[in-house]
């Protein structure tokens, strides 16, 4: 029986495209050669080459290594194929995002290069597109190579071309988007600014804001006091920050003098006698110093596995008082299902309990009176709060339920949410929605449990009534129609209450709809 390697798994959840032949052009003959005879080259991280030294090609968890001493004369035919070498000592390939890092000799000579491949993974971040839609200011910690930059790329894109946003790229060492000045199409819309030396990253993080007006900063490896700085400056001015920084945990962050700040940073602080025998402390105790610049803080401890901080500051004070940090643990199975393991921080009081856990779905707050029961001419707005919404798209479409997904809560009739969600802040959903609008609870994020909340919302015996099916059947085909060929499609004439139907179907694809004719025979046109 075939074993399945934990590549070959990521290469059937996600679309790959690494650009792997431009990188072999620029290796010596003999090199490639050997490479392409061993096979399994989609598994490849990267090729070093030493002077007097063995090749070596380097997989997970495996070196290979390649006939042949490394000469000068393969180390040039290298460098004379990639990009000029910055002061960073990396290069690049044109339009790729391949990684070239020399070392060099006392006299400056390269005698040393790491060719790292560079791939555009598309689809990676499903596993926090919740946290990602919601707005935070995210900061991203892990080890080297364990998928934090391809992240960043996949953010940048989902921001810019699924939602529209302005999103610029801080790209040192082109590190993000590639060689070259045209962007890697891995980032999409967004816009690079890149970085001439790595010193000057924190200036061109504030030139961004103050003369290109984004909403959202990417921005790869905050790793110097500047540099947070310049990120608490951006973060005060309203823009979202989406970054990595040096470390693996919040917990090494937060001891790192130079990057705390980051977090909130820490002081010391001198109690009086009466507060310190109220708090049964020491009168010297460390607080954080300062609001955090990021709200959300998530240590990616493999490339399908990451804990998530949702509230930075709440953490780090419950840190400073010596409880440890439990964040939310969110795995990807082998079936590529999502798996949320809650936190369970101290102040975390709304409880459900095993009865309501077996029924499945169930409402938070709201009667039973508000429930969106569905009416003929009605269309219900579902707000997904931290549930999949590909998932819900597929529970409406095959259950043919009236309803269509927001982006925006404020719209919202009902908000569908994950029982860790709710756990953790009951508070803030009721703030948020306020006790008019339902909240359904499902206790995972797959699509059984979230149809099971959409025939639970809608009451499902039978199906929707006749003509209601029949407007929104008519309208998917037409939606199917204009996505295939880009011409106008005319629908039915219909009631303004189906008209409506059909205009939020167009809208839930994106597309533009508008209503043509005089009544009886006014319908709708939906096109490109």
């Amino acid at each position: 029986m075939d074993t399945m390697t934990p590549a070959s798994i990521l290469r059937m959840q996600h679309a790959v495209t690494d650009n792997l032949e431009q990188l072999l052009d620029a290796l010596p003959p003999s090199i490639r050669r050997q490479l392409e005879d061993r096979g399994h080259l989609e598994d490849l991280l990267e090729i070093v080459l030493d002077l007097g030294r063995e090749a070596e090609a380097r997989r997970p968890g495996e070196v290979i290594y390649l006939e042949g001493i490394i000469g000068l004369e393969e180390i040039d035919y290298v460098t004379s194929r990639v990009g000029a070498f910055g002061k960073d000592n990396r290069a690049g390939i044109e339009r790729t995002l391949h990684r070239i890092s020399a070392i060099r000799n006392r006299n400056g000579r390269v005698i040393g290069l790491t060719c790292r491949i560079g791939r555009a993974v598309y689809g990676t971040i499903d596993i926090i597109r919740d946290v990602v839609e919601a707005g935070h200011s995210i900061l991203l910690l892990g080890r080297p190579g364990v998928g934090k930059t391809t992240k960043l790329r996949e953010v940048a894109r989902v921001l810019s071309d699924e939602f529209k946003k302005r999103v610029v790229v801080v790209d040192t060492s082109n590190e993000i988007a590639g060689d070259g000045d045209i962007p890697h199409p891995a980032i999409g819309h967004a816009r690079r600014m890149q970085v001439a030396t790595p010193d000057q990253q924190h200036a061109v993080m504030i030139e961004a804001v103050e003369n290109h007006m984004p909403e959202v900063i990417v921005i790869d490896e905050i790793g110097t006091e500047q540099e947070a700085f310049a990120a608490r400056t951006i973060a005060e001015r309203g823009v979202q920050l989406v970054a990595t920084a040096h470390g693996n945990t919040l917990d090494n962050l937060l001891m790192n003098p130079t990057l705390s700040d980051l977090v909130g940073g820490i002081q010391a602080v001198t109690l009086s006698d009466e507060e310190a025998r109220r708090r049964r402390t020491q009168k010297t105790v460390l607080e954080r110093k300062a609001p955090p610049t990021f709200d959300v803080l998530i240590e990616i401890m493999e490339m399908d596995k990451l804990a998530i901080h949702h509230d930075v500051a709440g953490t780090v004070d419950r840190m400073l008082r010596g409880v440890p940090p439990q964040p939310e643990i969110r795995v990807r199975n082998p079936e590529g299902e999502v798996e949320i393991l809650p936190g369970t921080e101290p102040e975390e009081a709304a409880e459900i309990t095993e009865e309501e856990e077996e029924r499945g779905p169930r409402m938070a707050f709201g009667t039973p009176e508000e429930r969106p029961v569905r009416k003929p001419g009605t269309v219900v707005r579902i707000f997904p709060y931290g549930v999949s919404r590909s998932r819900l798209a597929k529970g409406i479409r095959e259950l043919r339920v009236p309803a269509v997904i927001t982006k925006d809560w404020r719209e919202a009739d009902v908000l569908l949410t994950l029982k860790a969600h709710y756990r953790r802040e009951p508070g803030k959903l009721k703030e948020v929605v306020g006790g008019e609008v339902p909240v359904y609870v499902i206790k995972s994020n797959t699509y059984v449990q979230i149809a099971s909340a959409l025939r639970d919302m809608f009451q499902i015996g039978g199906g929707p009534s006749g003509d209601e099916d029949a407007a929104q059947r008519e309208a998917e085909e037409a939606v199917e129609r204009v996505m295939a060929v880009d011409e106008p499609v005319e629908l039915s004439p219909q009631g303004a209450s189906l008209r409506k139907l059909q205009h939020l179907i167009a809208q839930q694809y994106h597309l533009h709809s508008e209503s043509v004719g005089v009544e009886p025979n006014r319908r709708v046109r939906i096109s490109r």
